[in-house]
């Protein structure tokens, strides 16, 4: 079990001065199972009320206007999460009866349908098809889809960005985890398995000290549906444990942005983001 206290610092420095913003942040992490969360809260400068609520995917959302004249909006959201290892079950669950549970409750069906982040391109899916012919179940074949993509891409920053689809991130054998969970998503939606990305943060160091505060950032992984939701870090190529924290779920990226919004104001802004894991117990 690990007790990690997070802290996520993110906003916008503005070209000239902002007159109004509209904002949704998606950075709060919610009690689930394998995760406890003791304390939450998300400050917001300049100060702004806000309205939260739980969206349609489940992610907790804090949304909020400021309609007074600013150079800069900072959000600072501080979480400390009770994280213990996730149980992984052996689902007996064959292809013949796959489509029938997934077409059960609609947060399976809503996640098999591609999106235009997910596409994935002609050898992505005839890798995952080719898998599928093998193997003898669903979970099976997920669990090396995710592998074997996990393992043809090159984790590297600077080469992708936020809009970058799996097709592009594919050309390139590069990107950051957000790729590669687009890219997992892809193969495994192409042959019939529901999968949905998950957002989040993984701590780095798996022996960090008590009270040792290490740099960290925002994470994304996939799970995917064969009797129940399992889940799988294809970037690290490794199951999901106490080192992970979820924060949301969804189709992909953009329905679980850390921070988005709208203003009025200079057409240019910089995104800056910070994030400070410290485990303490």
């Amino acid at each position: 079990m690990n007790r990690l206290r997070i802290k996520h610092m993110t906003g916008f420095h503005y070209a000239g001065e902002v007159t109004a913003s509209y904002n949704e942040a998606r950075m709060l992490p919610a009690s689930s199972e394998g995760q406890l969360v003791l304390f939450s809260n998300l400050d917001i400068l300049p100060i702004s009320s806000q309205h939260s609520y739980v969206d349609y995917w489940g992610t907790r959302v804090s949304s909020f206007d400021i309609l007074t004249p600013h150079k800069e909006l900072a959000l600072t959201a501080t979480s400390l999460v009770e994280v213990r290892p996730r149980e992984h079950p052996v689902h007996k669950l064959g292809w013949e009866n796959l489509a029938d549970a997934a077409a059960a409750a609609t947060e399976y069906v809503e996640q098999t349908a591609q999106t235009r982040r997910t596409a994935p391109p002609d050898d992505v899916a005839a890798l995952a098809a080719e898998i599928l012919a093998r193997s003898d179940n669903p979970c099976d074949a997920a669990l090396e889809i995710c592998t074997k993509i996990g393992e043809a891409v090159e984790y590297m920053q600077g080469v992708t960005g936020v809009h970058t689809t799996a097709a592009e991130a594919w050309a390139v054998r590069k990107g950051v985890c957000q790729d590669i969970a687009h890219l997992a998503l892809g193969a495994l939606r192409s042959v019939g398995i529901p999968a949905r990305y998950v957002s989040g943060y993984l701590h780095p160091k798996p022996n960090a000290e008590i009270g040792e505060t290490v740099a960290g950032e925002s994470h994304a992984w996939v799970e995917w549906f064969c009797g129940s939701w399992r889940g799988f870090d294809p970037t690290n190529l490794i199951d999901i444990g106490d080192r992970h924290v979820t924060v949301g779920h969804g189709r992909d990226y953009n329905d679980v942005a850390p921070l988005r919004g709208v203003y009025a104001g200079p057409f240019s802004s910089a995104l800056f983001v910070t994030v400070e894991i410290t485990r303490e117990a």
